[in-house]
């Protein structure tokens, strides 16, 4: 019986007759076979005479699609990368993106999840001061992603999706595509992203594409999604009306009010004791010498919550906090999300009860873009908290007229007086450094490792190299033993901490850093690794130079402490804690698992005096465009 002409086309039928790019025949067996018009559905049948009627199968061939179009549209936003699991809903765009776009501005780093693409974009955009893109396929690779995405939200990353999709029913093909398909793409993200947009022509493609990477940079930064109908991608574009590619204007940033700023700084010139808490504040590193500069006009003390000043900086106070808020009686918050709980001390008991931590008569102000852009149903917008002013402004922007006019209506009794000030946090901050050294010390032999002599090792290991450090310190420690005197050194993001996302987060941000030549270490938890290891994978193929520490402490500790906690608050003891939080029996061989995927490790270590040498050997690979990983044996958290 005849097969069938809608059915699948075999491997080997697909593979003799393959067309390569435009070509104006096709050549299959001894015939040649005109191509077909470049119409929609143009179709050319191709039978071989001299084979079984079961073989006769389809060819379709389209020139000019509309992918590629789309594909010129993304280049015009001056995308570098496109991280994606392949998926077949975006499919015309991959084949775009790698053919009529030739893989470069953006490449295509190939990743084995789609959290794990998100996420990529994330440390990226973190480092590269701009979105990079990711591609997810439907209903699954959208579910997949979501998290990411999620984290990309919270920590006010400008993360650019491109979700596939087939929305038309009589389009859809019989089987998977129509669970992989959905109504409405965007709508399982909606809630935790900026913007999203579905466009059904190509002219709508642009202008929504140039919208929505504009959006996203706007502050404050979050992710957008578009949804890429698979009749977008693989029509062709003559079958569309009229499009160009659409340019994108960047906003500028909003500046506070004149007046409001005038009357600030009055309040800071007349202050005794004023502190400045600061976020999310420098994007780049002449955000970091504004605040520095502000800082110091003021001699003025700072709970630096978003690695804004050089760690060392003498008026870097964070450690400090305490004392300082017991004291003060004007704190200003700089694109300070949670003011409140830097404010107060709310204890983990059952009824969770607070305290305020600064005089009831200190004033409060806060300079943020924070209050912009607020959702309902995610609740990352921290515990509401009354200000005596707040400016909807950019505090990196409205630094430099803020501290000249604190400069305005100083008199030299108030220059005095901040100079004796910023002295007596000089002396503080030479004291907090050396009890960080001392208490680095603390079990520095003992085995399994303790995180100071890791971060202490680690630093000897990069200290003469230009350096970068991904993601945080293991809990901040090492911000007291690590000189940090760059903005690119350390992690200025955030994220709503859920795990799998550090371990490629800090790969896309590698990625970022690799031009630069920089030594990108990161220290990564073993929870975390072990949600999407693939990253490894992706690190390796792309020859992404990144040398992970691996945090092997064999437990998800914090829950367990809260587990723990439950235990002793219900007096139950604490020994059955452990069940349910515990990654032992077996333990985790990471080395192994990292060789596995083609990176070089070495590990376990247990033996602290092993770590100097181990680092040496990986640095030397990483210094050659490469990943490495160093597997430690931890104590607990």
């Amino acid at each position: 019986m005849k097969k069938n002409r809608s059915a699948s086309v075999s491997r080997r039928g697909f593979l003799k007759g393959a067309t390569v790019g435009t070509a104006a025949s096709l050549v299959v067996g001894t015939e040649t076979i005109a191509a077909a018009p470049p119409v929609r559905n143009a179709i050319a049948a191709v039978p071989r005479a001299d084979a079984d009627p079961s073989s006769e199968y389809e060819i379709q061939t389209v020139e000019n699609p509309g992918s590629d179009f789309m594909v010129d549209c993304i280049k015009g936003l001056g995308f570098e990368y496109v991280a994606a699991n392949p998926g077949s809903s975006f499919r015309g765009l991959h084949e775009s993106l790698i053919n009529y776009g030739g893989n470069k501005n953006p490449e295509l780093l190939t990743c084995c999840h789609e959290e794990s693409s998100v996420a990529m974009a994330h440390g990226y955009a973190e480092v590269a001061n701009k979105p990079m893109l990711a591609l997810a396929h439907g209903t699954v690779g959208v579910q997949h992603a979501s998290m990411a995405i999620y984290n990309a939200y919270a920590g006010r990353a400008p993360v650019f999706i491109i979700l596939g999709n087939v929305l038309g029913g009589r389009d859809r093909r019989p089987g998977g595509e129509w669970s992989h398909s959905v109504q409405d793409a965007a709508a399982m993200v909606r809630d935790y992203t900026k913007w999203d947009d579905c466009p059904r022509t190509l002219a709508d493609f642009a202008e929504s594409a140039a919208r929505a990477y504009t959006i996203s940079m706007t502050l404050p930064r979050m992710p957008v999604v578009l949804v890429a109908d698979y009749a977008l991608q693989e029509y062709p574009a003559a079958a569309y009306p009229k499009f160009e590619v659409v340019k994108a204007t960047p906003e500028r940033p909003p500046v506070a009010d004149s007046g409001a700023v005038a009357e600030l700084a009055r309040l800071l010139v007349s202050a005794e004791n004023p502190v400045i808490i600061a976020g999310r504040v420098a994007r780049t590193e002449d955000g970091v010498t504004r605040l520095r500069q502000f800082a110091e006009t003021l001699q003025a003390p700072v709970i630096d919550s978003g690695a804004n000043l050089p760690s060392r900086h003498p008026l870097n106070q964070g450690n400090q906090r305490m004392g300082l808020l017991q004291h003060a009686d004007v704190v200003l918050g700089l694109e300070a999300d949670d003011l409140y709980g830097t404010l107060y001390e709310v204890d983990d008991q059952e009824w969770r009860p607070n305290r305020r931590l600064i005089p009831p008569t200190a004033k409060i102000i806060s300079i943020r873009t924070g209050g912009l852009f607020l959702k309902s149903n995610y609740q990352d917008f921290q515990r509401y908290m009354p200000f005596d002013m707040e400016m909807a402004a950019d505090p990196d922007s409205t630094l430099p007229a803020l501290t000249e006019a604190v400069k305005k209506v100083m008199n030299d009794d108030r220059k005095r007086a901040f100079q004796d000030r910023g002295a007596k946090f000089a002396v503080a901050g030479l004291k907090a450094l050396e009890q960080a050294h001392a208490e680095a010390s603390v079990a520095w032999d003992a085995s399994p490792i303790s995180a100071t002599r890791l971060q202490s090792e680690l630093w000897n290991a990069v200290k003469d190299e230009d350096w970068a450090v991904m993601g945080d310190m293991m809990w901040g420690r090492g911000n007291y033993l690590w000189n940090f005197t760059k903005y690119y050194q350390r992690w200025h993001g955030g994220s709503a901490i859920g795990i799998g996302f550090a371990a490629p987060a800090a790969v896309g941000a590698a990625l970022a850093h690799r031009k630069e030549g920089r030594v990108c270490v990161h220290i990564n938890n073993d929870g975390d690794m072990l949600y999407a290891p693939g990253v490894l994978w992706t690190a390796a193929h792309h020859k992404i130079p990144l040398l992970m520490v691996m945090n092997n402490n064999r437990a998800y500790h914090m829950e367990m402490m809260h587990v723990q906690r439950m235990c002793a608050r219900r007096q139950r003891g604490i020994t059955n804690g452990r069940i349910g939080t515990e990654i032992v029996n077996p333990p985790v061989d990471f080395s192994k698992i990292a060789q596995g995927f083609g990176v070089y490790a070495e590990g376990p270590i247990s033996d602290p005096k092993e770590l100097g040498p181990a680092f040496k050997r990986a640095l030397a690979v990483v210094k050659r465009g490469e990943p490495a990983l160093i597997d430690a044996y931890m104590q607990p958290r």
